[in-house]
């Protein structure tokens, strides 16, 4: 399995989709959001989790993103497409709009968002937090399918799930952000971590509630934005699944290289074993 995509329930019952089937992943974060189902697409192993579970029953704070990458990886992910809605800061950026994010500015406070501690210490490079090469893949791939797209975006990560304020709405505008949301840059941040390629679809919805011309934000067309965009998204993952590179010489599979602190000798073997995943191969392949 080379493709790892997370988002809505709906994203993996699509046309093309080869011999699916349902995997539960045990990890030692505990349990992913829910069961993924894996397939190939012309091929190319894919697996899709949805980042909510199905039914969207777990808010974005609830979120096991620790499990869910770690599932992901587990299962052999080395790139990894996370699809999002999200809030417009910029006029420009319309509903309906496609957003591939470059940027972010996190601003949750009570999510675990790195794979270490407890004895090992790392420090991975973030500054800039997606794969260019895979980013690369999804532009094209959304011009494919027809959708307006922006190549470039700063997500602000917000905790909720309360939607901004109209004061919060106009300081991120001042901050030059583009976008705002709650889930993604968790899942940036761990795909780092864990050496994987990562890109981020950002599907605009609303317009936050800063532009009181558009009206504030009403959930049933957020999700009937998002039920329409839904067939666009599939549509850019197949292509992805079929152009995605035989090797990777991107910083990104080599992340962990210089950025492990800790000494090796001074690594606990269990945390080691609990690892594996993740450390494998910055340590050499030993357990």
């Amino acid at each position: 399995m080379r493709l790892g995509v997370i988002g809505g329930s709906g994203l993996y019952q699509m046309p093309g989709l080869e011999k699916p089937r349902e995997v539960r992943v045990r990890t030692p974060f505990g349990d992913p959001s829910d069961s993924l189902v894996t397939g190939s697409i012309g091929g190319v192993g894919v697996a899709f989790l949805p980042r909510h579970g199905r039914g969207h029953r777990i808010l974005p704070s609830e979120i096991n993103f620790r499990a869910n990458l770690y599932a992901l990886k587990q299962l052999g992910a080395e790139f990894l497409v996370s699809i999002g809605a999200v809030g417009s800061l910029r006029r420009e950026i319309r509903p309906g709009d496609i957003v591939v994010v470059d940027q972010f500015i996190d601003r949750t406070s009570r999510r675990p968002s790195t794979f270490f501690g407890g004895g090992i210490v790392a420090h991975v490079g973030f500054a800039d937090p997606v794969c260019a090469v895979l980013s690369r893949l999804v532009i094209s791939a959304a011009h494919a399918a027809g959708a307006t797209v922006h190549e470039t975006g700063t997500y602000v990560c917000m905790e909720g799930p309360q939607f901004s304020t109209r004061a919060e709405s106009n300081l991120h505008r001042q901050w030059n952000a583009d976008l705002i949301g709650m889930t993604q840059v968790q899942e940036a941040k761990l795909a780092r971590e864990a050496e994987i390629c990562f890109a981020a679809v950002a599907l605009v919805t609303d317009y936050d509630c800063w532009n009181t011309d558009a009206g504030d934000v009403e959930i049933g067309e957020v999700l009937r934005l998002l039920k329409e965009s839904t067939d666009r998204a599939q549509a850019i993952v197949r292509t992805v699944a079929g152009r995605l590179p035989a090797d990777r010489s991107c910083p990104c599979a080599s992340a962990l290289a210089q950025a492990i602190i800790t000494d090796r000798k001074a690594i606990p073997a269990p945390l080691r074993r609990r690892l594996q995943p993740i450390l494998g191969k910055a340590l050499g392949g030993r357990p």
